[in-house]
């Protein structure tokens, strides 16, 4: 190589030495600035919402930083127990620079805006955002800050109880019942004596007995006797009255007959008899019932004539049809009917209350379901007779759902669930749905409770919370709200949604809302009750607020102590003297 290409490759690679340092230094002086890069980040101190922290960091690069051929990446960082996690970072080019990304003018500077999602992990309560940023010249990087922007995470929302809701299946118990048990005799044409033949039918002697029967019956009480004496639509009705009235008379005399040898009486009152000359309501409905030929004719008769002796007329001149008429159906128009209709007392509470632990064979399907209602409060009495209605009425879905219920209210939840799918199987229904996803609920599987309750769980008021519940987990703040509106109860979990949505409502009645549903709640002095009127003190800066319940809330559970020091709730409160001598 001859000494005039050395030169050149010499004085070639001083030339590019020269525009390395010259990067160099550019790049330096972007990093003696960058104290003066401004961020503001949105919320000041991160919230976790659903299963994410969502963060807006909005930036301000000063007049002269940034030189007109650097790049710059900054990257919003989260440090946490000795970890990092970023989201996607954002590119920013200098007015020599030839790209798509935003320009920063090198004179006035300019503002930038960085968005972005981080997943949730546990250890972020404690964590701290950094904006990274990375500069680039001329084929060389520099680090020109790793600046703080903001303080850990606000993680209220996982204050979320696992506080789900099943339904019990209703009974339809009724203590008072009535049954009624009916027969008839019939009469040949013009006359109105009692064969004998008619007298031996079973359902005569059914009758007879059954009078006997509820006589002698514990709970049992005769309330009506109802006798109806009828002649068919033919002839006089002058004569049809008199027979009506014969029928009934012989039919009265054989119905006391009955009572006399069954050695019952019959208060005057129970006993109802009436007479009908003639019955066309019993001629069109069995008319409307038979094949006759004609019928639609003789039908249109009866809707055109309401006078009988008309009527009467009218159908004799369908010759043909009338003598099937004779045949068919006035034979059976000629009669009395008897109705004997009975009230049947049920058993006291206390007797209920007894069988269905001593003797729960003996009651009927109702009476086990409402007996075990009777033990309000005691559950294992309350589990002990559903699980006995389930093993003698087990085709019936309410035995098993019932018994799951009680399983559930014992925090079974394993077994509760396992009843709430022995009752899908005898008949799949809102009810049961609910109670299944309410399972899966109490054991935090909330992917699988959605699932479940979203495939025919709703209906109900329990259905709409436990869907509130899930959609609060989620971060879906709104549709929670109105959800815990619809099913209207007061628990924790709606008054942690009034708190938690306030960042998106900002709301300032929903801090009320909260405390009102707090003073409600069926475990009122519950550690985190307590707990959650302190958040709500320390976001109101209402210190009375704040230390009284924050104390109670710690006397209550100790370990709530070393929680509130980390909590950025209350951030405030760090250096409080109150504060540090409550969680010590």
């Amino acid at each position: 190589m001859n000494m005039r290409k050395i030169r050149l490759i010499l004085l070639s690679a001083a030339a590019l030495s020269v525009v390395a340092l010259g990067g160099c230094k550019n790049l330096e002086k972007m990093k003696k600035l960058a104290d003066d890069v401004r961020f503001e980040v949105t919320p000041q101190i991160l919230e976790l919402h659903g299963d994410s922290v969502k963060v807006k960091i909005k930036g301000t690069f000063p007049p002269k930083f940034f030189i007109k051929k650097a790049e710059l990446e900054v990257t919003p960082v989260l440090k946490f127990a000795g970890k990092e996690v970023t989201i996607p970072s954002k590119k920013f080019q200098g007015e020599d620079v030839q790209g798509n990304n935003q320009t920063i003018s090198f004179d006035t500077g300019g503002s930038f805006e960085i968005e972005g999602v981080f997943a949730y992990e546990e250890g972020m309560m404690q964590a701290e955002l950094f904006a990274r940023g990375e500069g680039s010249m001329k084929g060389k990087t520099l680090g020109i800050f790793d600046k703080k922007i903001a303080d850990g995470v606000i993680i209220t929302p996982l204050l979320l109880q696992a506080d789900a809701m099943v339904v019990r299946a209703s009974d339809n118990f009724v203590r008072t019942t009535s049954e009624e048990k009916g027969a008839k005799i019939n009469f040949l044409i013009n006359q109105s004596d009692i064969r004998s033949s008619e007298l031996k039918k079973e359902e005569i002697k059914a009758l007879q007995d059954y009078i006997v029967e509820v006589s002698q019956a514990e709970r049992v009480e005769i309330q009506d006797i109802i006798l109806e004496a009828y002649a068919s639509p033919d002839g006089p009705i002058e004569l049809n009255t008199k027979l009506s009235e014969k029928r009934k008379d012989v039919s009265q005399k054989f119905l006391n007959q009955t009572y006399k040898k069954a050695k019952i009486e019959i208060a005057p009152e129970a006993y109802k008899a009436r007479s009908t000359a003639e019955d066309w309501e019993g001629f069109q409905k069995l008319m409307q019932e038979s094949d006759i030929q004609d019928k639609d004719l003789i039908l249109r008769v009866l809707s055109m004539y309401t006078d009988p002796v008309v009527r009467e007329k009218e159908i004799k001149n369908i010759t043909a049809a009338f003598e099937e008429i004779k045949k068919q159906i006035l034979p059976d128009l000629r009669r009395a009917e008897f109705k004997v209709i009975v009230t049947v007392s049920g058993y006291t509470d206390e007797e209920l209350k007894d069988l269905a632990i001593n003797n729960p064979d003996t009651l009927k399907l109702e009476e086990i379901l409402f007996a075990a209602t009777l033990y309000e409060g005691d559950l294992d009495n309350q589990y002990n007779i559903y699980k006995k209605a389930a093993e003698l009425y087990a085709d019936d879905w309410r035995t098993h759902n019932n018994c799951g219920w009680a399983a559930f209210k014992q925090g079974r939840y394993d077994e509760a669930e396992q009843y709430f799918k022995a009752a899908g199987d005898v008949e799949k229904n809102a009810t049961v749905t609910n109670n299944v996803g309410a399972c899966q609920l109490m054991r935090k599987d909330y992917a699988a409770a959605k699932e479940t309750l979203s495939a025919g769980g709703s209906g109900s008021k329990e259905a709409s919370y436990n869907q509130a519940v899930i959609a609060l987990k989620e971060g879906k703040y709104e549709q929670a709200g109105n959800l815990f509106n619809s099913a209207g109860f007061d628990t924790f979990n709606n008054a942690l949604q009034k708190v938690v949505s306030y960042s998106q409502t900002q709301n300032e009645r929903a801090y009320d809302s909260a405390l009102e549903i707090l003073d409600k709640v069926e475990n009122k002095e519950d550690a985190y009750v307590y707990y959650l009127k302190a958040i709500i003190g320390a976001r109101r800066q209402d210190s009375d607020l704040t230390m009284n319940n924050l104390r109670t809330a710690c006397e209550k559970l100790p370990e709530l102590k070393e929680y509130a020091k980390k909590d950025l709730e209350f951030f405030k409160y760090f250096s409080d003297a109150v504060f540090t001598s409550i969680v010590g």
